[in-house]
């Protein structure tokens, strides 16, 4: 069984958060590589591929069986997205943050 995957409003902000503070950081930076938000964005997507199989397979969140985290690892940390399993076929991803930020927004 495969479960649709979708990102909520508030996720897609994330992901444009998150893209342009890592864009900034590269920009302030001698030497930056302008390529990395891209490619951090690229990995926040490709690993939430794994929802679509196996979504029980992360980390619960407070008492539901039904929300939990995915942990993404990029570069010297890395990213954790917090999604719920709506039903047997869907789950909706509703924040992403940076592993280092101190909640999710």
């Amino acid at each position: 069984m495969a479960f649709a995957v979708e990102f909520s409003v508030g996720a897609e902000q994330d992901l444009e958060r998150l893209f342009d503070f890592v864009l900034q950081r590269e920009l302030e930076s001698d030497g930056g590589d302008l390529t990395l938000p891209g490619r951090a964005i690229q990995a926040i997507r490709d690993a939430t591929h794994l929802l679509r199989v196996a979504p029980f397979t992360c980390r619960k969140v407070g008492q539901s069986a039904f929300v939990r985290e995915l942990v993404i690892s990029f570069g010297k940390s890395g990213y954790v997205a917090l999604f719920e399993i709506v039903n047997d076929s869907k789950v909706i991803i509703g924040a992403v943050r940076h592993q280092l930020e101190d909640d999710f927004h």
